[in-house]
């Protein structure tokens, strides 16, 4: 599905779910509370829920990072926005009634416009399945568009119902340049659970992001390797993705190359991501 598609497209509406998150940060909407004209989002995941979320003409502008293909899945209707850089007073001009950003996405920025009466709403990372339709939620109710926000969390609920892998669980591991990994309490290791996947990292000790020694990967034998599409030009961190080690190693496991894009936030375009390692799964044995 391209990042352009339209929200009523099948594999767009698989992703539309999740729980809501008590409370954001330092913004909390009052029941009946007049719905803000003016939206400013200077994070890249409340970009693009933003996006999807808010009625024409109430969002004004996005973070730049809206507009990054190795990034964003929203490219193309990110084209639409004025951009921000996240700077206070760039965003202040506009005379938001709302901010939305990250919760450690420019701190300073966000210290600042408070500190001029703006409201902001601080989204944390989404760790979990269950976060993403709670953020949806969130953002809905922070943009008095409730009503769409439970569709599109209902829908992605249920687009995960339909992943969900019965059998046995499979070995994959998540590897990137320096050999960095994502184990227990991430998203990643969430989706790998949903689809018939034991995460080695998560096994390893990993907690979050770290790395993952390739001693350790090639021992630990995955069945499964997913990896990520590399980036233009080359860099010193991929050169362990050239390892003979793991060239070897690819030759006796399944590889799957995802699109960061679809990886990074917790949106719609999650379930891209659901479904392709639903699709690796049933590459392998039960």
């Amino acid at each position: 599905m391209s990042a352009c598609a339209p929200r009523s497209e099948p594999a767009l509406r698989l992703a539309l779910t999740l729980g809501l998150l008590a409370g954001g940060f330092g913004f909390a909407p009052s029941a009946g509370a007049e719905a803000p004209a003016r939206v400013v989002s200077m994070n890249l995941c409340t970009d693009q829920l933003a996006m999807l979320l808010a009625a024409p003409g109430q969002l004004v502008s996005v973070s730049h990072l809206a507009s990054d293909p190795l990034a964003s899945s929203m490219v193309a209707e990110a084209r639409a926005y004025p951009v921000n850089r996240g700077g206070a007073e760039q965003i202040f001009l506009m005379q938001p009634d709302l901010v939305l950003a990250g919760s450690y996405t420019s701190l300073a920025s966000v210290s600042l416009l408070r500190g001029l009466g703006v409201e902001v709403l601080q989204l944390p990372p989404a760790r979990s399945l269950a976060d993403v339709s709670a953020h949806m939620r969130q953002i809905g109710a922070a943009l008095g568009q409730e009503a769409r926000a439970e569709a599109m969390a209902a829908e992605f609920e249920a687009a995960l119902a339909a992943f969900r892998h019965q059998g046995r669980a499979a070995s994959a591991a998540m590897y990137y340049p320096n050999g960095y990994t994502t184990g227990e309490g991430t998203l990643s290791d969430d989706i790998l659970r949903l689809t018939g996947f034991a995460n080695i990292g998560a096994e390893a000790g990993v907690t979050g992001g770290g790395i993952l020694p390739l001693e350790r990967l090639v021992m630990a034998g995955p069945e499964m390797i997913v990896t990520s599409t590399p980036y233009p030009g080359a860099s010193r961190s991929e050169e362990i993705l050239v390892h003979p080690a793991l060239a070897a190693l690819r030759l006796q496991a399944g590889e799957a190359r995802v699109t960061d894009a679809d990886w990074i936030c917790g949106t719609p375009y999650l379930t891209r991501a659901v479904a392709g390692m639903a699709e690796a799964r049933k590459g392998l044995a039960e």
